[in-house]
């Protein structure tokens, strides 16, 4: 027992350390496509708004654009001196996202997880955001395994078809023109949704943009769910639990869907993450 204890923490560091390469490489290619765009926030194009050459190298001097770009890139990770204020600023290791440059006087953190005045945490943008996010995974996991596993069980039946139907017609609709026809449908003509809403301390507001985030992981889940009950079905150990005289219920809640969901856990946290930070289409379009 203690070699495997051993064994497992010993592996789960490794796995650990293996993040800092894989976050400076994800971080060092989001940079370099940043940085490498067209535009800017003082663009000087012709048809954008005006900025004369001192203020623009006033504000690269500030903001720290005028450095080179390992410079940028160091100042961004760990941190930099400030030229201007002769102040050290710690960068993203510490949490520190940086100022915007669209709100003056406000760093990137304070706009993303700073809640107004008498308000929590849940009330900021992010907040939101994460509330919205595990909505919508809520709703694919607990609708998502049982149509996997209705459509495992009834194999090549009318029950199987409907779920993979929906499970197609979740992977093939991009979130955002579902949100539309669903908007119109119960919103405009059936009345059964209010389509501007300010108060959102009732849950049942969340209803509609958590079904139209989460339908697409909802479906993935369910194909995913079908795939891995298909494949334990197979497996000698169902047929044995069968031949022992087993109650099927307890065939497929205690050997077939401890086993089938190991591949559906895998996704959970990438989809969450994916539901998170890819909500603000569907946030907009539902105030």
């Amino acid at each position: 027992v203690t070699l495997k204890r051993v064994a497992m923490i010993t592996y789960l560091i490794r796995r650990l350390f293996w993040l800092i390469p894989v976050l400076f490489t994800v971080s060092a290619v989001t940079f370099i496509i940043m940085r490498s765009a067209p535009g800017s926030p003082w663009d000087t194009s012709e048809d954008r708004r005006q900025v004369d050459a001192a203020t623009q190298k006033s504000l690269e001097a500030f903001y720290g654009m005028d450095k080179p770009m390992w410079r940028q890139f160091t100042g961004y990770i760990i941190g930099d001196w400030n030229s201007q204020t002769g102040e050290y600023a710690c960068g993203m290791i510490c949490g520190n996202l940086g100022p915007s440059y669209r709100q003056r006087g406000r760093s990137v953190q304070d706009i993303l997880f700073g809640a107004p005045e008498g308000k929590t945490f849940w009330q900021s943008r992010f907040g939101y955001s994460l509330r919205l996010g595990i909505t919508a995974l809520s709703f694919a996991i607990f609708l998502g395994i049982p149509i996997g596993i209705i459509a495992a069980l009834k194999h090549n039946t009318i029950w199987d078809y409907t779920a993979l139907f929906i499970a197609t017609s979740g992977i093939s609709f991009p979130s955002f023109v579902l949100a539309i026809f669903l908007i119109i449908i119960f919103g405009s003509w059936l009345h059964w949704i209010d389509i501007l809403v300010d108060d959102w301390t009732q849950i049942k507001y969340w209803f509609m943009p958590a079904l139209v985030l989460g339908f697409g992981t909802m479906a993935y889940t369910a194909r995913l769910t079908r795939s891995a009950m298909l494949e334990v079905l197979r497996q000698d150990y169902i047929r044995t639990a069968r031949a022992k005289g087993l109650a099927e219920r307890v065939v497929v809640l205690r050997h077939m869907l401890k086993n089938a969901l190991i591949p559906v856990i895998t996704i959970l946290g990438p989809a969450l993450a994916g539901l998170v930070t890819g909500s603000f289409i569907i946030e907009t379009m539902f105030s």
